[in-house]
């Protein structure tokens, strides 16, 4: 039992450290090409590529139909299984493309701006083409993630971002505005997906029509039950992040629709950086636990420690500097986005919590679960937010947070279901770094309040609110934080 324990553990931090290392690396790029890009384009220009970006994610979800993930969940998926995926993904990515190419000027109807018409349709075309390229790709992602092959996958992330962001400041320096946008995320799709077939092994077969049955149709019965409620649940989760898009852009138009985005983009930069790091390795190891209850829920509260370690401070801490952070970087051309900052930093620390809770849901194949609650949190997020429009982005950008936070513990209910996880032990391993977070950012404040050089309060308020957490946690004997520190000594030696 012990070489198989430190076997998954092991394992597990690797995929952790690369995963982190993917993220990190996307997110530092996206940081530094995210500034370039800030200063040479509008917030028009975000706004424009942010009022499509919702039927663009849905359309990918339809495409893939959740058979990623039922892949990923199956204890030994076969040759057969990844073959019937691959051949669906792309039917299903070239049906919807062509519905979605004839879409193009109802979806230009909906936002009800008749000048903007023109450039939205080709504009939409051209975006859409990214869930086509990426039909390619899903299965091959699908077998290096059950492979827990997660250096691979990040080389193939860092790369794609590295080239996709290139092109884009070149494009926007040439003046092609939100086509720099939407081309950054065609690239970073091919380029993806290009490599993704590079590092893994598993190669397509041809479908055999006389064996169609066998091949194509009954690995896809198997998955269906589970991925189609994935799907679903994957759709619901997509409308539910882009609802603000969808409403600014019909009702304040796409100058305040980029200014909403650019706060958002610049927030889940962040909590993606802990989400995806996660979400490398967290199904793949609670499926393989299934048969050890408790040792799996031990798992499950140690993700949740290290999480809550590294969520809440980075977010917070983001809170702390978004005016500065905002103005230096990109300019007081986007201080509003600076002003709606903070309320999603406040909702971004927590999004990374209710992934791994779905996540732990999801690997108990109960998929149905994630399904009905995403779409009651949906309902409640559209019903909402279309009655508080009228109040205004503030309020609209509040309820949208409060609504966030208030779902993580909805989901934690039901881990508890599952896993006997209950509410007291799921506060024990989040509050104690929630709280140390939120000390320390307003111990921060204070001291650095009445710093008037930008700069010099920027660079005061990281360096003092890192030195104080990091004591905190050292002075707390935070176990986490302890076995963080020996995984990358150990690396170094």
């Amino acid at each position: 039992m012990q070489p198989n324990m430190e076997s998954l553990k092991e394992k597990t931090a690797k995929g952790l450290f690369w995963g982190g290392m993917n993220n990190g690396v996307q997110q530092l790029l996206g940081l530094a090409f995210g500034i370039i890009l800030g200063r040479l384009l509008d917030p028009s220009d975000y706004g424009m590529t942010a009022m499509l970006a919702v039927f663009s994610v849905i359309a990918n979800e339809l495409q893939s139909s959740g058979f990623k993930t039922g892949l990923i969940n199956l204890k030994a998926p076969k040759h057969d299984d990844y073959n019937a995926v691959f051949w669906f993904n792309i039917l299903a990515g070239a049906f919807i493309y062509v519905v979605l190419w004839f879409a193009a000027p109802l979806i230009a109807d909906y936002y009800d701006k008749p000048e903007l018409t023109p450039k939205l349709i080709p504009l939409s075309r051209y975006v859409f083409l990214g869930f086509v390229f990426s039909s390619f790709g899903m299965a091959q992602s699908a077998y290096l993630t059950k492979q827990m092959q997660i250096k691979q996958i990040a080389h193939c992330g860092m790369t794609a971002t590295l080239t996709s962001s290139i092109v884009s400041v070149v494009l926007a320096a040439l003046g092609f505005g939100c086509w720099a946008l939407a081309t950054q995320y065609l690239m970073y799709i091919a380029v993806n997906t290009l490599l993704l077939w590079y590092f893994s092994t598993w190669r397509p077969s041809y479908l055999r029509f006389k064996d169609l049955r066998f091949t194509f149709y009954e690995p896809l019965k198997r998955l269906f039950p589970f991925s189609f409620r994935i799907m679903l649940s994957a759709i619901f989760t997509q409308v539910n992040n882009n609802i603000m898009n969808l409403l600014l852009g019909r009702y304040y138009g796409e100058t305040n629709t980029g200014h909403y985005n650019q706060a958002y983009q610049w927030s889940s930069k962040c909590f993606l950086l802990v989400e995806n790091m996660l979400k490398q390795v967290d199904q793949t190891v609670l499926v393989g636990l299934d048969d050890e209850r408790e040792r799996q829920l031990a798992v499950l509260r140690k993700m949740v420690r290290f999480t809550a370690f590294i969520s809440f401070p980075l977010l917070f801490g983001l809170a702390l500097v978004s005016h500065e952070f905002i103005v230096l970087a990109i300019g007081e051309k986007w201080v509003f986005s600076a002003s709606l900052l903070p309320l999603l930093c406040l909702s971004g620390a927590f999004m990374p919590l209710s992934t791994l809770l779905t996540d732990a849901i999801i690997s108990h194949k109960r998929s149905d679960i994630y399904l009905w609650n995403t779409l009651v949190l949906g309902i409640l997020q559209v019903s909402v937010l279309i009655f508080l429009w009228r109040e205004g982005i503030f309020g609209m950008v509040m309820v949208y947070t409060l609504l966030n936070i208030v779902w993580v513990f909805v989901w934690q209910f039901f881990v508890h279901r599952l896993m006997n996880y209950s509410l007291l032990h799921f506060l024990k391993d989040i509050v104690p770094f929630a709280l140390a977070a939120f000390i320390v950012m307003a111990v921060t404040n204070i001291a650095t309040e009445s710093i008037t050089n930008l700069w010099v309060k920027l660079l005061s308020r990281t360096l003092i609110a890192s030195v104080l957490y990091y004591a905190i946690m050292r002075l707390s004997g935070a176990v986490i934080l302890k076995e963080i520190q020996a995984f990358i000594f150990k690396r170094k030696r």
